[in-house]
């Protein structure tokens, strides 16, 4: 799917891109609905793409499911929805064109030299900085493919952290784009999608803060447009832990059979952007008045929404 110019004047696009590996959890769906919020408010477009590149980790069924979920909290979107695993050709052509470049390299390294050569200061986010060890070797068939980062730092605004810098070389290295075993990885594909999806702004959990950089590299080297981008907080469960299924990552038929309903939820995730005074159950249309980003409590480090929010998830899965 490509979208034409007339279609991108016609004010900004946004994207929710989820791996269907899973439920969207509360976490999940407060992303989507600052995403769509945030274009609708705008006059925009809001599309979908279910990022099922590794097919061993990636279900239809579960795709299916968030898409239910979506709808069930009126999360509309525009056009159909883009399944990455029917994308190959796109991101072979994009590979093809980086190698033509010179942009490419094999690398033959395993996840045990990898852990041997790299320490991991971000291990918690899978992120390693590659030491470069296969980079001036001769071209090698059956190879897991890298992107050659140029060295310097690169800025960027981000709508909710404010001015950010990092040198991707140093932040995460070169970053495998097509593995051994033929998958084509995260990097490249949601680039590529971007790019031809027209999208121009990108909302997402401060997970991937880190590989902003390194997507924006490979943006230039493609010649593809750069998105904004806004970095929310994530929902933490019970005693500050990341949302699991023992704390509170639950999709909305587990909720509803806690007795909480979809308006519920929307009160919630809406207090939680800062579109309403109290948690109070509502439609998400109900919200678009009064979303912005300076609105967001997740710019401010002293707001206890989030906290709230953690706390009411605690309460209700319990």
């Amino acid at each position: 799917m490509v979208i034409t110019r007339a279609q991108i004047s016609q004010g900004p696009t946004g994207r929710f891109a989820p791996s269907p590996s899973g439920v969207l959890h509360l976490g999940n769906l407060r992303t989507a609905l600052a995403s769509w919020l945030s274009v609708r408010a705008a006059g925009g477009r809001w599309i979908l793409r279910m990022e099922d590149v590794d097919r061993t980790r990636c279900r239809r069924d579960l795709g299916e499911r968030q898409l239910r979920d979506l709808e069930t909290l009126g999360l509309d979107w525009d056009g159909p929805v883009v399944w990455q695993s029917a994308r190959e050709d796109a991101y072979r052509e994009a590979l093809d064109r980086l190698r033509a470049l010179g942009r490419l390299y094999g690398c033959v390294c395993s996840r045990k030299d990898l852990a041997t050569l790299a320490s991991a200061p971000h291990a918690s986010d899978g992120l390693r900085p590659y030491p470069g060890t296969c980079r001036d070797r001769d071209w090698t068939e059956g190879a897991a493919l890298r992107f050659r980062l140029p060295e310097g730092p690169l800025s960027w605004e981000d709508r909710v952290l404010g001015p950010q810098m990092d040198d991707p070389a140093r932040l995460t290295g070169e970053p495998i784009l097509h593995r051994r075993d033929g998958c084509f990885a995260y990097h490249l594909a949601v680039v590529v999608d971007d790019g031809a999806q027209g999208v121009t702004e990108v909302v997402r959990g401060g997970d991937l803060r880190d590989v902003t950089a390194t997507q924006v590299r490979l943006q230039e080297a493609l010649g593809l447009p750069h998105p904004t981008h806004a970095h929310l907080a994530l929902v933490q469960g019970p005693r500050g832990a990341r949302l699991g299924k023992r704390a509170g990552a639950f999709g909305l038929e587990e909720w509803a059979l806690k007795g909480i309903s979809p308006e519920a939820v929307l009160g919630w995730l809406g207090y939680s952007l800062g579109c309403l005074d109290r948690p109070n159950p509502c439609r998400a249309g109900d919200l678009v008045p009064a979303f912005r980003w300076d609105r967001v409590p997740d710019r401010n480090p002293a707001s206890e929404r989030l906290a709230e929010l953690s706390r009411w998830i605690a309460r209700a899965a319990a």
